[in-house]
């Protein structure tokens, strides 16, 4: 069983940036790969991003790719995102995820943090 605790998020103006953390209790935590997806009112939850175990692999939507970079610290069991140049259309709430494969869909990861809201003022 893997927990997930994700901080970092908070109201930032259009083109700002801010990191999220996603913190693991896993100790075997290199071996999981971590995704963050984010949800906006009325819409589905959506992939952002997704780092492999090692960190030696990594996936982002099209929507973020430039702006947004994942990156972990196994030492530390915490992937983090680095989001800049923040957008209004980034606003949602982020929740970070894990399992054993990298995959798009929400639906095939078994653990998920609380998430962290992330609001973007224009």
């Amino acid at each position: 069983q893997v927990q997930l605790e994700e901080s970092g998020g908070g109201l930032v103006q259009a083109g700002g940036s801010l990191r999220l953390s996603c913190a693991a209790s896993e100790r075997a935590f290199s071996t999981y790969v971590v995704a963050w997806f984010r949800q906006a009112p009325r819409k589905e939850r959506e992939f952002v991003a997704a780092i492999s175990g090692i960190g030696d692999s990594t996936l982002y939507a099209d929507s973020v790719k430039g702006r947004f970079t994942i990156s972990r610290d196994n030492a530390k069991n915490t992937v983090y995102l680095q989001m800049n140049s923040l957008k209004p259309e980034d606003t949602a709430v982020y929740y970070c995820a894990s399992d054993r494969v990298i995959f798009r869909d929400a639906g095939q990861y078994d653990y998920w943090g609380q998430g962290t809201q992330v609001t973007v003022s224009s």
